[in-house]
């Protein structure tokens, strides 16, 4: 009988230390997974927020870059980890929307694999235009395409980025014959377009701010709602007659399938906090990025919306990747 009571005795402790730990999560450092590498508009959400929440966690979150076939590795990476609550990715339009779509057989699910956490951030994608081709708008945009034999040629920061898709959008909402040219980023394709090597630019905005405010290229719509508080002359697709074609970039934490639902709570609460500083969103703005928020039902949501919405426009371009 003393053997069955120790034993129970034992298994009790070990329950409460357990529950305490949970209790009392983090204990220690996290980490979050970024698909891509460092530098750009991503990792800069990702480090801000990361640094925000290890603030108000008490413990250091570590930036793990980890970038390679289009964000299959480093979210393989988390969707492969275990689901405590101290691996997390940094996911986006490319993972979690247009990847699932490009990217054949892929080693995770996009939805079963991850746990919703919380919507970080946006940036709508901008079309731009050299500043010696000669048009002031999407309107002429068009009309110079369709007068010119074989159309015009747009790029992009790479086949399958939101980008790209956003143009092939535009490419079937107007019937306009353009053939696409992918460059490695942002930071080959904005200095591309200032050159001129390429007319027309489908991009997040930030790699191509100081070309746009120096008068090299010319940013003649954007893709969200409304009108960017940055540039507010540029109008919106829909104002430049062109309705159906919307995209934003966008961005949020996902942990691996199974985290418990405590954790998930406590770091949904404590990122919708870092998110709503204003230093946070100042540091933001300045690369025209916009801080979202929500529950994780409202961005795993969203993400199902995302797929949805996607897969057909990939489909119709033809766009994969083996």
């Amino acid at each position: 009988m003393k053997i069955f009571t120790t034993i129970s005795a034992l298994l009790a402790l070990a329950c409460g230390l357990t529950a305490h730990a949970q209790q009392n999560y983090p204990t220690r450092p996290l980490r979050v997974v970024v698909f891509l590498p460092p530098g750009g508009a991503a990792d800069v959400l990702a480090r801000v927020v990361s640094q925000k929440l290890g603030d108000v966690l008490g413990h250091t979150v570590v930036v793990d870059n980890r970038p390679g076939s289009g964000g299959v590795i480093g979210t393989n990476v988390v969707a492969k980890a275990a689901p405590d609550g101290y691996t997390l990715l940094h996911a986006g339009i490319t993972t979690h929307g247009i990847g699932p779509h490009v990217y054949a057989n892929l080693p995770y699910d996009p939805v079963k694999d991850f746990t919703p956490v919380v919507s970080t951030g946006t940036m709508p994608v901008f079309m731009m235009s050299n500043a010696q081709v000669p048009v002031k708008s999407v309107s002429e945009v068009i009309a110079m395409a369709k007068a010119k034999p074989g159309g015009i040629s747009f790029g992009s920061p790479g086949t399958g980025s939101a980008p790209h898709l956003v143009g092939e959008m535009f490419k079937i909402a107007t019937s306009l014959p353009s053939q696409h040219i992918p460059y490695k980023g942002s930071g080959g394709g904005a200095p591309a377009l200032a050159a001129g090597e390429v007319p027309i630019f489908f991009d997040a905005v930030a790699g191509h701010a100081a070309f746009i405010k120096s008068g090299r290229v010319k940013a003649l719509a954007v893709t969200s709602a409304s009108r960017v508080t940055a540039f507010p002359d540029v109008p919106t697709m829909k104002e430049a007659g062109v309705g159906k074609v919307d995209g934003l970039v966008w961005y949020g934490l996902l942990a691996p399938a199974g985290t418990p639902k405590h954790i998930i709570a406590k770091l949904n609460a404590e990122s919708n906090r870092v998110l709503a500083m204003q230093d946070v969103k100042d540091k933001l703005l300045a690369v025209s990025i916009e801080t979202a928020g929500g529950t994780p039902e409202e961005f795993g949501r969203f993400i199902r919306a995302e797929l949805d919405k996607w897969g057909p426009i990939v489909k119709a371009a033809g766009v994969t990747v083996n």
